[in-house]
């Protein structure tokens, strides 16, 4: 009763109710919730609802709810939950023998689910919603943002770190005439990649990002920096450094923290990014400094709302015909992580940032920025 009245108290300050009428409220099938929440903390608000304890027919605005009145501030978990964070801190997590576990559990689970989640060129990370009409123009603005930002040319060579399905490698060759090298360590990914860029200027290797070399006029990351990790951060610009030429360009689009910390919570942690963590402001200046010049910094992070949810309707209209590779269990866990995560960016819980940055003493860039 205690902690059925703390979780119902904590929710309360939300505006969410335990089995109200709002479709934001909380439905409780079983009393074990409440002490699970307060001992698990996010683990077990994730993992109670794929185990069917609880539904919620707007989970994003439920998260968003929780964010605002600062709930994950307050329920912290428990000795796990803090073993957890003091492994973090003891150890590099993001290590070159562990970074293929993200791409073996995540982005390997099917190009099935992928394809009917996300947009035609297969874009996995946040689009860019100015003027567009439906996620396949958003997403080609995010691609084309990209490119006017590293001023691409034809005559340029760019090193991608993290390429994902290919479709900034295949955007810029195909509208830019570029050439450009990716890197992943996606088994699955590089496969589809290679297929989707064949016949273009473009080399996908699977490869960490650490053993890249050469020379570009443009170092490009999208979507990689949240799975480098914070104690692999002065390495990751120590590559870019090495590999981006005098005038050159560098470039990184990422998901970001409002502050500075060592891990993900342990239910993105376990089910979805293995190893991965958000970076703050404060992380990647540090890790800049005395190398780079940054150039600008945009912040579009609400769009990422609204990317997620795209993505959510997508893969629910298509759940039919998916459901009975992935299963239930599989369907409650992707739906929590999707509307989970648009709730945390409605609340500006994370941000969605583009960095450009030059090395000193080149002049500044003429490219379009910030837009």
């Amino acid at each position: 009763m205690k902690a059925k009245n703390a979780v119902s108290d904590l929710f309360s300050g939300a505006s969410i109710a335990i089995n109200g009428d709002n479709p934001w409220d909380i439905q409780v099938h079983d009393e074990r919730l409440y002490q699970r929440i307060l001992s698990d903390a996010a683990l077990g608000l994730g993992e109670s609802y794929m185990d069917h304890w609880w539904d919620c027919d707007a989970l994003d605005e439920l998260i968003n709810k929780m964010y605002r009145a600062r709930i994950h501030e307050t329920v912290t978990g428990n000795w796990k939950t803090a073993l957890f964070a003091l492994q973090t801190k003891l150890t590099n997590r993001q290590k070159r023998s562990r970074a293929s576990q993200v791409g073996e559990q995540h982005y390997d689970l099917g190009n099935d689910l992928y394809e009917a989640m996300l947009d035609s060129r297969l874009n996995y990370t946040c689009a860019y919603w100015k003027n567009a009409k439906n996620l396949d123009e958003a997403q080609e603005n995010k691609l084309d943002l990209v490119c006017r930002k590293i001023n691409l040319r034809p005559t340029m060579t760019v090193l991608e770190l993290g390429c994902g399905w290919g479709s900034f490698a295949k955007y810029a060759a195909e509208k830019y005439g570029s050439k450009v090298v990716s890197v992943n360590i996606s088994k699955e990914q590089v496969k589809l990649a290679r297929e989707l860029c064949q016949g273009l200027p473009v080399d996908i290797r699977l490869q960490d990002y650490r053993e890249v070399d050469g020379k570009y006029d443009a170092v490009v990351s999208i979507g990689i920096l949240e799975h480098v990790g914070y104690k692999n951060y002065r390495t990751y610009m120590e590559v870019v450094n090495r590999c981006l030429k005098d005038d050159g360009i560098g470039f990184i689009h990422t998901i970001g923290s409002n502050i500075s910390s060592t891990f993900s919570n342990k239910w993105t942690d376990k089910y979805i990014f293995p190893n991965g963590m958000l970076p703050s402001i404060a992380q990647i200046g540090k890790a800049m400094e005395g190398s780079f010049v940054m150039e600008d910094w945009h912040n579009f992070g609400p769009d990422y709302d609204r990317t997620l949810t795209a993505w959510y309707n997508n893969f629910n209209n298509a759940w039919p015909g998916l459901q009975d590779k992935y299963g239930e269990r599989f369907y409650r866990m992707w739906r929590f992580y999707l509307l989970s995560a648009a709730g945390g960016f409605r609340a500006r819980a994370q941000q969605l940032w583009q960095i450009v940055f030059t090395k000193p003493g080149r002049e500044q860039p003429h490219c379009r920025i910030s837009e």
